[in-house]
């Protein structure tokens, strides 16, 4: 089991941008995808971006283009840094770390990822 803790979450106006982390703890970090997604209110949580442990990425369509997920295995933390931020971007966002080692990118399914962090909200106005 591992731990998740994000943070960076805030108000923003559209067009700004956000970074978010997220601290990983309890067991070996560096060969397990790491993910976000989020979570709009009366919405099901869907996936945001994704990076595996050779650091290949996947995006929502949604994303694309403008959130970029990188990792540093040094400090075991995960980012996403959110540019061009639009009012449909608000949510709570979540990190998650995958069920089990060296999982592909292209797995992004909620059942694919067994660990969460409590989340954070994004509120973007407009």
């Amino acid at each position: 089991q591992v731990q998740l803790v994000e943070s960076g979450g805030g108000l923003v106006q559209a067009g700004g941008s956000l970074r978010l982390s997220c601290a990983a703890s309890g067991r070996t970090f560096s060969v397990y995808t790491m993910a976000w997604f989020r979570q709009a209110p009366g919405k099901d949580r869907q996936f945001v971006a994704a990076i595996s442990w050779s650091t290949a990425t996947s995006y929502a369509d949604s994303v694309k283009g403008r959130f970029t997920i990188s990792r540093d295995n040094a400090k075991n933390t995960v980012y996403l840094q959110m540019n061009s931020l639009k009012p449909e971007d608000t949510a709570v966002y979540y990190c998650a770390a995958a069920r089990a080692p060296y999982m592909v990118v292209t797995r992004t399914a909620l059942a694919d990822f067994g660990s969460w962090g409590q989340g954070t909200q994004v509120t973007v106005s407009s």
